[in-house]
């Protein structure tokens, strides 16, 4: 007969006994290793965590911007929804070489009931705004997506069908697998680490990176590549700023994309905390460029029209009582006297505007001059003799990828929204 044990008036065996205690006996081991593990935080990560927070708030303070606002309406003025993609495709392109920090699309017709809706990510939260909008700022937000994660973060959708045929824009943070850079876009992998070893993130290297923090996966983040240790088969990096790369080495680092349902929206949702505090109108009814004498700003806003022009855009908002476009910016400028069309369209506003404004631009800020014969973190790359060196984690990293929905060719399976 065997051994039994009396517990709240049931009978176990010694063998459930044991298994229960053994189970408790884990659960508090675990408990007591998180614990220790936290304790364990090191003077040199403390000292690590603590130099990344200072570059990031000194980023903040010495980054001068250049913002641009156009309106959706003009992708509903496209033939074709070749012609929209590519309309979209060109202001990309003039943002890019001209180092543009934000794109506003607004919509000029102050959010219609009527109008068709779509919803749309951005920095805020999701959204919903003019189907034109939506289009508009979704492809602007692909193009400038590095491409080794727009898998991640634009799934298959009819805005984007066409974008196969728009122009790279080879921004400086659309590194490749052998590019040698410090910093790198990444996103945050669904792979199990250890408690406080911080997240794995995909940087488009042959392995991803281990950083130092613990985050959402899923989530687009900057890093900041460490020195790769020796002793260590693992490639481990720092989260940054955004504004980081650009205010450390001088290089141009993408834009960001908003939705603003209305003109006024564009002033009264800036993500400045001051405000655009040099706002700039365009028109061929404005005075001349070749007059303008900038002033020193923070962060700058330069407005462009649509086929109606920003009067039609004041007239609908139903917030702003001037008359008047002119009243509601510094500076109300005419970018190119006497042209010979009687009419500019709006992709071509963007690159003459930020043409013949360029060189009468007075940041207060000055980003540094970024030395392209400068080899950063060469130390941190990874090539094809040390990519054998993955262990597990890696491998796991690997296989999570590898489950991500696969954009294929197939056009018929674009859906409708």
């Amino acid at each position: 007969m065997s051994a039994t044990i009396k517990d709240n008036n049931k009978k176990r065996s010694w063998s459930e006994v044991n298994k229960s205690k053994k189970a408790e006996r884990k659960k508090w081991k675990e408990v007591n290793l998180e614990k220790k593990m936290k304790k364990e935080l090191t003077g040199a990560e403390i000292n690590q965590n603590l130099i990344a927070n200072q570059e990031h708030i000194t980023a903040l303070k010495r980054f001068s911007s250049i913002s641009i606002a156009v309106p959706g309406s003009i992708i509903e003025n496209a033939q074709s929804p070749e012609l929209k993609t590519y309309l979209a495709g060109q202001i990309a392109r003039a943002a890019c070489i001209f180092q543009v920090d934000e794109i506003v699309v607004f919509d000029d017709y102050a959010d219609e009931v009527t109008a068709k809706k779509a919803k749309f990510n951005d920095n805020v939260g999701e959204q919903v705004a003019r189907q034109s909008c939506v289009q508009l700022g979704r492809i602007l937000q692909y193009l400038e997506c590095p491409q080794y994660l727009r898998k991640s973060f634009f799934p298959i959708h009819n805005d984007l069908k066409y974008c196969g045929i728009l122009n790279p824009l080879n921004a400086p943070h659309h590194l490749g697998t052998k590019d040698e850079f410090i910093f790198r876009e990444g996103v945050v992998l669904n792979t199990p680490v250890k408690v406080g070893k911080g997240s794995i993130v995909n940087v488009g290297l042959l392995q991803p990176v281990q950083i130092d923090k613990t985050l959402v996966p899923g989530i687009r983040c900057t890093v900041k590549l460490l020195p790769r240790d020796t002793n260590s088969k693992k490639l481990k990096g720092v989260v940054v700023s955004p504004l980081l790369p650009r205010s450390e080495t001088g290089i141009y680092w993408g834009y960001a994309v908003r939705i603003a349902k209305s003109l006024s929206k564009v002033f009264s949702q800036c993500p400045y905390k001051e405000g655009y505090d040099l706002t700039i109108g365009t028109s061929d009814k404005g005075s001349s460029v070749d007059e303008f004498d900038c002033p020193k700003y923070k962060h700058l806003l330069i407005m462009f029209g649509g086929l109606q022009g920003l009067e039609s855009a004041l007239e609908n908002d139903n917030v702003l009582d001037a008359d008047d476009p002119k009243l509601l910016f510094d500076y109300y400028l005419n970018t190119l006297p006497e042209q010979g069309s009687k009419t500019i369209r709006t992709e071509e506003a963007i690159l003459v505007s930020l043409s013949a404004l360029r060189s009468k631009l007075n940041p207060e800020f000055e980003v540094q001059k970024f030395d392209e014969t400068k080899v950063y973190c060469k130390d941190s790359a990874v090539t094809e003799d040390n990519v054998d060196a993955v262990d597990s984690e890696i491998n796991e990293a690997n296989n999570s990828r590898s489950k991500e929905v696969e954009i294929k060719n197939d056009m018929s399976r674009f859906d409708s929204d």
